[in-house]
């Protein structure tokens, strides 16, 4: 026997440079475990992953720019074979439900031990998924109370470019007629955006807007 380790190869996307730290000195000490690379959006990881090819991803769900449900999506049309386990701090059924209906391969919460992260990221390269504890209980209740991931498109996607940068100044706590400066429109057509973004999200207050726009990593 050689003795020779084919090592898993994961990619840490996480914005905050000191998460990743910690994650990459925890994993450094497993054998079986290397850290290829970093991302700090979701642009960058897809740009890792088409460079790096590693087999599993980290991927935090809130990043500016790229937020991990947009990375996600687009990695698993161009690099199917990438595995992807979410490290977040959410544990909405949601967001759950989201990303299992993207094709991730595992969801784990922050709060996670680290040895359970490397259990986690072993699992989930043999083929497995793995679940939080804390977010396990809430597919298996879904589906037996007769619920389903939701079906509906990603409502953020279906935003045009200029919705999507008024969501952005709304979140920013810009007014109608800052907006409207900013962008060189009207006030009526600030407000007309508004109304759309409105409609298609579902989400008719500031208040649920911005925070809708922390969760997808749109603001900070």
């Amino acid at each position: 026997m050689s003795g020779i380790m084919k090592k898993i190869r994961v990619l840490i996307a996480d914005d905050h440079a000191l998460f990743r730290e910690g994650v990459r000195a925890l994993l450094s000490k497993y054998e079986d475990l290397e850290v290829t690379g970093e991302a700090a959006d979701g642009k960058e990881a897809i740009d890792q992953v088409k460079k790096l090819r590693p087999d599993i991803v980290l991927m935090d769900i809130a990043m500016p720019g790229l937020g991990g449900l947009e990375a996600t999506l687009e990695l698993k049309k161009i690099c199917p074979e990438v595995k992807i386990l979410i490290l977040t701090q959410y544990a909405n059924q949601e967001y759950l439900y989201r990303f299992l209906k993207a094709g991730v391969s595992g969801y784990v919460l922050k709060r996670v031990a680290g040895a359970e992260l490397v259990s986690a990221i072993r699992s989930v390269h043999r083929g497995g998924t793995f679940l939080h504890p804390d977010v396990a209980p809430a597919v298996i209740e879904g589906y037996l109370g007769g619920l389903q991931p939701p079906e509906q498109e990603d409502t953020y996607e279906t935003l045009t470019d200029r919705e999507k940068q008024v969501l952005k100044l709304v979140a920013e706590g810009k007014t109608n007629k800052e907006i409207a400066e900013i962008l060189t429109i009207s006030v009526k057509t600030a407000m007309a955006h508004r109304a759309n973004i409105a409609d298609k999200l579902g989400i008719h207050n500031r208040a649920e807007l911005i925070k809708f726009a922390l969760q997808r990593g749109i603001v900070q």
